[in-house]
């Protein structure tokens, strides 16, 4: 491909926000990944109150059953650059509920370092949703320039520490409970590019890089 194609084919992809991946769990489950807008609030509010206690707890360092409208407003305000996120619908479940939601939230406008948070929906967990939803997450943020994303996470989320270091995170110190990483977007794309054991993670980057 000459130059000339390879800048032709880049004015014709779709933007990032604009793409909707379709795919399947690692046990077959369909689901679309899209990014979320602020007209998803009643979906948050719904995908939260169905976690479980010890999972809102593990997110939000709360079991509380309902957040307050600020905090349910300001997962909502995504504007796609200072706040990117992406969330998963379960296509195949009656009423096609949202089962998983990554937010990335930059420190200062057009900065380059921001703060990585994910939930996945208790009966999704343990099939490759989070791993799925952080590849689309990183190649948005890596299209926005946010090039660094800070991750913290109650030592005993066993889950969310794993994984943050299978994509290279970097430990950075614990206070009060909460232990730090520092991740690094690039880096993080090419380990899961080279994933070669998650189809699910294939179809994002296939779909949202072009590949």
């Amino acid at each position: 491909m000459t130059g000339t194609d390879g800048q032709r084919a880049a004015k014709m992809r779709p933007r990032i926000e604009d793409v909707a991946v379709h795919s399947a769990l690692n046990d077959g489950t369909a689901v679309c990944l899209r990014t979320i807008t602020p007209e998803d609030a009643p979906l948050i509010r719904d995908g939260i109150a169905r976690l479980s206690a010890e999972s809102r707890y593990l997110r939000f360092f709360s079991p509380a059953p309902e957040l307050p409208d600020a905090v349910v407003q300001r997962l909502a305000e995504v504007d796609g650059h200072d706040h990117i996120a992406w969330g998963a619908i379960c296509t195949e479940c009656p009423g096609r509920p949202p089962i998983g939601a990554v937010h990335a939230v930059r420190y200062r406008h057009d900065g380059p370092v921001g703060e990585f948070s994910v939930a996945v929906l208790d009966a999704f967990q343990g099939q490759g949703l989070a791993r799925m939803m952080t590849a689309a997450l990183l190649v948005h943020c890596r299209a926005e320039e946010l090039a660094v994303l800070d991750v913290h996470i109650l030592s005993e989320n066993a889950a969310a520490r794993r994984l943050v270091k299978s994509l290279g995170a970097a430990w950075t110190g614990e206070t009060a409970g909460v232990a730090e990483y520092r991740l690094d977007v690039g880096a993080a794309i090419e380990t899961l590019r080279a994933d070669s054991d998650a189809p699910g993670v294939r179809d994002v980057l296939r779909a949202l890089e072009g590949e």
